[in-house]
């Protein structure tokens, strides 16, 4: 049970997103952010989001820039726009009458979603999955482009057998990012998910986000998932967890 919607990104193009609705009653709404270059029809994304919805939690999960069925160019975003674009994401489904309580992302989304909390006061509780404690850790994905991108102002990225454009502003951007403050001053739960054995965010990762956090916080260690969790059932476990834990924050205050 999944709908199709468009809205406006903070910059102007149109990003394309599912709201995967439960079968009976919510008990809740949230918000998806994906991770680096991956998608909302990503394997973590679409499971857990689904999952969720089978919870009876509604999620919105979209497309960044220029990627799947959103409009305009992936090299004219940032961190700071998918932090920025989180927020609208909410700020859409309030508009429509379901009130998000609830934000989670995966890796490069899991940092994103504990900023863009701070700019929708319907939410009420934040959930990372994966996520790394500085959002400039995904630079690890194209550090061999660094030095061309900074001298030349922008270079191809090649992701999945696309050619995707990095620019200068997206480094620069990412490298300023400060998470520590953010998640310090969150004001709202926050659950940590992390696999002792991801090789792409290493777990020191969740541990630093988790000393930084105040209470109320929690941790689940994701045993035997890798980051992508493709696993049989990995996403989906964690969304159960995920399920479980947000249920006192889905209520009405």
């Amino acid at each position: 049970m999944a709908e199709r919607v468009f809205f406006s990104s903070t910059s102007g193009p149109r990003l394309g997103g599912l709201i995967d609705h439960p079968e009976g009653p919510a008990r809740g709404w949230g918000v998806f952010s994906h991770g680096f270059t991956l998608g909302k029809d990503c394997p973590a994304a679409s499971r857990i989001c689904k999952q969720l919805a089978a919870e009876g939690i509604g999620m919105l999960r979209f497309d960044n820039l220029g990627l799947g069925d959103s409009e305009g160019d992936w090299g004219d975003g940032s961190f700071s726009h998918k932090v920025a674009d989180t927020a609208q994401a909410a700020r859409f489904m309030n508009d429509s009458g379901r009130e998000v309580r609830l934000l989670v992302g995966h890796s490069f989304g899991g940092a994103a979603v504990i900023a863009a909390a701070h700019e929708v006061d319907s939410v009420r509780a934040v959930a990372s999955v994966g996520a790394p404690y500085e959002p400039s850790h995904v630079e690890h994905n194209y550090d061999a482009l660094v030095e061309r991108i900074l001298a030349d102002g922008e270079a191809p990225f090649l992701v999945g057998g696309k050619a995707l454009t990095l620019r200068r502003d997206f480094i620069e951007d990412v490298r300023v990012a400060d998470l520590r403050e953010q998640i310090r001053t969150l004001h709202r739960a926050l659950l940590v998910m992390h696999s002792p054995t991801d090789n792409t965010v290493g777990i020191a990762n969740a541990s630093e986000i988790f000393r930084a956090a105040r209470h109320p916080r929690s941790f689940v260690s994701l045993e035997g998932a890798d980051h992508l969790l493709t696993g049989r059932d990995q996403a989906q476990r964690a969304a159960r967890i995920i399920s479980a834990w947000a249920d006192p924050y889905l209520a009405e205050r």
